[in-house]
Formats: structure tokens, sequence, C-alpha cells
């Protein structure tokens, strides 16, 4: 599973955090392993220099083998949190869709 981590202009990205959030998914979703072959996670600040509630936005598109891709969205205020409920909602979606392929 290859991932990918992407950041608009407003969104200061780094190896650290890089790092972090690819072991963090590669931790939530290692039991799909074999059936992804790419996540991408994009990062970004909605108001930009301005601050704001929720603005920080986080998106994980995953492409499982043979089938669409699954996206999800999640807003905070902090881009870990945008992360991390972005997490949870993809993991979600993989099992059900998993589970869903499996009853065909």
């Amino acid at each position: 599973m290859k991932i990918q981590i992407n950041t608009d202009k407003n969104v200061e990205g780094n190896e650290r955090q890089e790092t972090y959030f690819s072991s963090e998914i590669e931790k939530a979703l290692s039991r799909f392993d074999d059936r992804i072959t790419r996540i991408e996670v994009y990062f970004a600040d909605e108001n930009g220099d301005k601050s704001g509630t929720n603005d920080k936005k986080c998106v994980i598109e995953a492409r499982p083998v043979k089938m669409q891709p699954l996206v999800v969205t999640e807003h905070a205020d902090s881009t870990e949190k945008a992360f991390h409920g972005a997490l949870d909602k993809i993991k979600k979606t993989l099992s059900t869709s998993f589970e869903k392929q499996k009853e065909h």
C-alpha cells in the first residue's frame, strides 16, 4: 500500500508529519493492506491566514483493488484532529465496502 501526503499552500507539511501520518495510516489500515493499492491524504486550511473554527480539512482517498476509489472528508480546528476523524471514517468505509463485497 503506497501512502501519499499532500498539503495546500496554507498548510505546512514536513517530513516528521508525513512520517507520523503515514505510520498512523499503516497501523489503522494494516488489515486491509493486501486489498488497497494506494492511500492519498490531502490537507487544506480553508480560511488561509484567517482564523476560524473547523477550517482545517483532511480528505483521505483509498484505492481498493478492483473497486472505485473511496473518499472521506473531515473538518476540525487542527490538522491532527481532522486527520484522525478522517482516518476513523475511512476505516469504517473500507470495512463496510469489503463486507459487502464478500456477500456478493
